[in-house]
């Protein structure tokens, strides 16, 4: 299924991006979820906390845990993705200033998707929210897929994100990439701070790519993103 524009003529004007971009999330919870093992969860347009809103977000279930706190019945390993394109060092602060999470006992976010919006592009203080939220995350140890196909604004939240974590220049996109999806793995390996990143640019006209959302150290969800957009696509009478 070829990568459609949904933000320029002839399809912005025939179609609104929002109704898709909803659609798509919950196509992407609705392949995500039999692959989740017992106790956890998948849901669409949620939020952590009163601010972060999510477009798909992985939880565990605090309900699934026995007296002694370990998880009921984990399923084995779901798949294993291929080696990461580039690791980076980090450090996991105990707390990020930027976002506050709350402490509630109820489910914990393990993961999430962000699909882009034209917004979150659209000026420096937006693509600073947008990348701080992130940020934010990964610092928690939130596994993490961005995916941006917005096209016509050139800014590139990936390079935002790993600005605002002071990231080495390696962790960085070319500069003139605009179209693209990056997943991100925070984890703690031998004793160091680690974030593996699997990244793709992405072009109209070309597939989308399957990539890998870690739900916890064993089970790796793979999210085919091909799939549940040509689905959409063909149930919107787009192709």
């Amino acid at each position: 299924m070829p990568l459609l524009d949904h933000f320029r003529p002839p399809l912005s004007v025939e179609r609104h991006w929002e109704a898709f971009h909803s659609a798509w999330a919950t196509f992407l919870v609705e392949a995500i979820t039999p692959m989740l093992p017992e106790g956890y969860f998948a849901e669409e347009n949620t939020h952590a906390g009163t601010l972060i809103e999510i477009d798909v977000a992985t939880f565990e279930n605090s309900a699934s845990m026995g007296n002694g706190g370990t998880a009921v019945a984990i399923a084995p390993r779901v798949w294993s993705p291929p080696e990461p394109e580039i690791i980076i060092p980090a450090v996991f602060p105990e707390s990020f200033e930027v976002i506050v999470f709350s402490t509630r006992t109820g489910p914990k976010l393990v993961a999430a998707i962000e699909l882009v919006s034209p917004a979150n592009k659209d000026r420096p203080e937006t693509r600073r929210a947008f990348a701080s939220k992130c940020a934010s995350y990964l610092y928690h140890g939130v596994n993490l897929i961005i995916m941006d196909i917005v096209t016509g604004r050139q800014a590139n939240l990936h390079n935002e994100t790993m600005s605002l974590m002071n990231a080495p220049l390696s962790a960085f996109l070319d500069s003139e990439i605009s179209l693209y999806a990056v997943a991100y793995r925070p984890l703690r390996r031998d004793g160091a701070e680690l974030i593996e990143q699997w990244r793709k640019k992405l072009r109209l006209g070309d597939s989308l790519p399957v990539l890998p959302l870690a739900i916890n150290s064993e089970n790796v969800l793979q999210v085919d993103f091909e799939s549940t957009y040509g689905d959409l696509c063909r149930r919107r009478n787009l192709i």
